[in-house]
């Protein structure tokens, strides 16, 4: 069976998972997640692609990325994994992928969908029973979006700047988000979407992109859209 092709659109937020091969660890100490998210720092700069969003799980990563071109996105992951991996097999001995197959990816709608995949992220320790409180886990960029953390890797999008008129009413609004559960279909949608590369979106804009590239991208499943109380 052919792979399923990948789009990206210039602009256009990318929703990037990539797991470790049969869900093994990638992680293995401290120094591993501060060289991931530096050559994740390089690739970014050198791709240009803005980073609004990440968790670095034991055996996973999630990353919500904007990329300026339609190869930017491929390109940042080739080029971190290109780096991560021989520093992780010389590390430990090891030999072989890191990585399970292909990474997997989905377009996400701004308006309706970008702060719900935001809080989707950042909530995975959280759903993992790996902490109770999403700022107790520190390899996400939850501390820099609620609390305002120094982070140089990320770059709030215009979505979550329209949640307050200044800094302080930002982190306060997105914080609140957190304290409303997440719902069981929201979670699956958000999943479904990345796992089968469908755009989270609705209808109308996964139409949308279906003109603008010329071609059927699937549907995970149909829904209204999830628009995020502010």
């Amino acid at each position: 069976m052919p792979r399923k092709p990948r789009f990206y659109l210039p602009g256009v937020p990318v929703h990037i998972v990539q797991r470790g091969n049969n869900r093994d660890p990638i992680f293995f100490d401290e120094s591993d997640y501060t060289t991931y998210l530096g050559w994740l720092k390089e690739g970014l700069d050198k791709y240009h692609c803005q980073l609004h969003a990440y968790v670095l799980m034991t055996n996973h990563v999630h990353l919500l990325v904007t990329p300026v071109a339609e190869n930017s996105v491929s390109r940042l992951v080739q080029y971190v994994g290109r780096r991560y991996v021989p520093y992780i097999n010389h590390k430990y001995g090891r030999s072989g992928t890191l990585w399970e197959g292909r990474y997997k990816s989905s377009l996400v709608q701004e308006d309706s969908y970008l702060l719900t995949c935001m809080r989707y992220i950042e909530l995975n320790p959280v759903r993992a029973g790996m902490v109770k409180n999403a700022i107790e886990y520190p390899w996400s960029s939850y501390a820099f979006n609620a609390l305002g953390k120094p982070n140089e890797l990320l770059e709030p999008h215009s979505i979550y700047h329209s949640l307050g008129i200044n800094v302080n009413a930002r982190m306060g609004a997105y914080a609140k988000l957190f304290l409303a559960h997440m719902a069981d279909n929201i979670t699956q949608e958000i999943r479904d979407a990345w796992q089968t590369g469908t755009p989270l979106a609705n209808d109308r804009f996964k139409a949308e992109i279906e003109r603008t590239l010329n071609k059927k991208v699937g549907y995970a499943r149909r829904g209204r859209p999830v628009v995020e109380k502010t």
